[in-house]
C-alpha cells in the first residue's frame, strides 16, 4: 500500500494492513501464465484441427472453414459447460481458457444455465443477451467503422 495511504489509516488499521500483507497467499504468477498459455494453445489447435477437417473432408476454402470451425467450438463448449467439465478447464487454466471463443461461449450458456429457473423468456434469454448483446453490438460497430476506414482509403486513397 502507498506511503500517503497507510498515513491516512489509524495506527490499528496500519497494523492490520502489515499484518494482511504478511499472510497474504503469494500467487504462482509463471505457473499460472504457464498453464494458460499451454490450454489456450490447445484449444486454438483443436480448432485448427476442425479447421483442416472442414478443408479437408467438406471442400471448404482457408477462408470459409473459418465460420464453421467457430460454430463447432462454441458448440463443444456449450456442451462441456453443461456437463461442467468447462468450469473446471477454466479455474486450472484461468485466461487460457477465456481468451478464445469458447470463453465467450463458456460465458453466455453459464449465465443461461444459472437463470433456467425464472424461465426461458426472462431468466435464459435475458440473461444470456445481458453479456453478449454489448459484445454482438461493439464486433458490428467495430466491423462497421472498419470497413468505412477501408472504403474511405481505397476510394480517396488509391489503394
Amino acid at each position: 500500500m502507498a506511503d500517503k495511504k497507510k498515513k491516512k489509516l489509524t495506527p490499528e488499521a496500519q497494523q492490520y494492513q502489515s499484518y494482511q500483507e504478511k499472510r497474504e497467499v503469494k500467487r504462482p504468477i509463471f505457473k499460472n501464465c504457464i498453464k494458460a498459455f499451454f490450454v489456450g494453445g490447445t484449444i486454438c489447435l483443436i480448432g485448427q484441427a476442425i479447421s483442416t477437417f472442414y478443408i479437408y473432408y467438406f471442400d471448404f476454402t482457408e477462408q470459409t472453414a473459418g465460420n464453421p470451425t467457430v460454430a463447432t467450438l462454441i458448440f463443444i463448449t456449450m456442451f462441456l459447460t453443461g456437463f461442467g467439465v468447462y468450469d473446471r478447464i477454466g479455474q486450472f487454466a484461468g485466461a487460457g481458457s477465456a481468451v478464445p471463443v469458447t470463453g465467450f461461449g463458456n460465458a453466455v450458456v453459464a449465465s443461461a444455465i444459472e437463470h433456467r429457473t425464472e424461465g426461458f423468456v426472462l431468466g435464459v434469454g435475458s440473461n444470456m443477451l445481458k453479456l453478449a448483446g454489448p459484445v454482438i453490438v461493439y464486433g458490428v460497430f467495430s466491423a462497421f467503422v472498419v470497413a468505412l476506414i477501408k472504403t474511405i482509403l481505397i476510394k480517396w486513397g488509391g489503394l
